[in-house]
């Protein structure tokens, strides 16, 4: 009863579109429970000799190259006197030592001794049982959505540009990856250029007309993925006279200005080479911007182009060629 509740408040907030004043409720019904949970977390730390913010010192300082106070302060939002009184207890306990740096003498490294290492360890193995504990009833898929769950929230508020880095281009097609693109290019191109069900039926046709000749020693996909979500993707088809075309290129906005469209653009462009097709192809409208510029600095040449009507808004398709060496 209590989850067929909490699930048609958030269809009543979200069914509408998208208004900060639904959302807000939301988040902080989240922040009262999970606060919580990680109540039940700091106990669990301070049946050791650690509490939650000396934990996470320790294992800053663990897995920091050229660790400093300044990075922790910044990192971990410390108040910089609290830190020193951590800082100085672990130095007392042995678990930590300082070293100087030779490029700026003013500057101190932190480090953990073998103590702290052992130290370290241990909290590692009991927090790591104690999420065991939290989670180890539930299904694996309900394991897997409240990681890839906590990683979208991480990605999405962490202002650290490493975070959204930890992207991953596989080439293997499994199982609902064409449901994900056909997914993402509904919801992209509704959100980003108003085109409507129409265009999506449209990418669902590519895919079937592709499939009809699919040839894995001629095409091949890369799809980047965050977790277990795809984040972005694009395809080389094959076809013949040595000519390949090049297809459902697309990057979520939460990855775009990372170098991640560039790369697979290189990644498909090089494995045209390496199979010897002399050109490739791609069709795309005249209100992708970024993407043509992106075409254009890969020497594709614009060869045609004509209007469309058919979803939702008016624009026009062009065709763009690029000759291979």
């Amino acid at each position: 009863m209590t989850k067929s509740n909490n699930s048609a408040t958030l269809n009543l907030q979200y069914g509408g579109g998208f208004r900060m004043s639904s959302v807000i409720p939301v988040i902080r019904k989240f922040n009262r429970f999970y606060t919580n949970v990680l109540g039940l977390l700091d106990q669990h730390l301070l049946e050791t000799d650690f509490s939650l913010s000396e934990a996470r010192v320790l294992f800053e300082i663990g897995h920091t190259d050229r660790c400093t106070a300044k990075m922790l302060i910044d990192k971990l939002r410390l108040d910089a006197g609290y830190l020193s009184r951590i800082l100085k207890r672990f130095e007392e306990q042995d678990l930590i030592y300082r070293i100087q740096s030779d490029e700026d003498r003013r500057l101190y490294y932190l480090r953990l001794t073998d103590r702290g290492r052992d130290a370290l360890a241990k909290l590692d193995a009991r927090s790591d049982d104690q999420i065991r504990l939290m989670i180890g009833h539930l299904p694996e898929q309900a394991q897997r959505n409240i990681a890839k769950n906590m990683a979208a929230i991480e990605n999405a508020l962490s202002d650290d540009p490493q975070i959204r880095q930890e992207v991953r281009i596989r080439c293997d097609l499994k199982p609902g990856d064409v449901g994900s693109l056909i997914h993402l290019h509904g919801w992209i191109y509704a959100k980003e250029c108003g085109y409507n069900h129409v265009f999506e039926s449209y990418v669902c046709q590519t895919f079937v007309d592709f499939f009809k000749h699919y040839s894995p020693d001629k095409d091949r996909f890369w799809f980047a993925e965050a977790g277990d979500e795809i984040v972005g993707a694009i395809a080389i088809v094959g076809h013949p006279d040595r000519r390949a075309q090049l297809r459902w290129f697309i990057v979520h906005p939460e990855y775009r200005g990372l170098g991640l469209g560039k790369r697979l653009l290189q990644e498909s462009l090089q494995y045209s080479k390496e199979k010897g097709f002399r050109r490739v192809f791609l069709e795309t409208t005249e209100d992708q911007k970024t993407a043509i510029a992106m075409y254009e600095r890969a020497g594709f040449r614009k060869i045609a182009e004509h209007e469309n009507h058919l979803w939702g808004v008016h624009h026009i398709e062009q065709t763009y060629e690029l000759q291979l060496p």
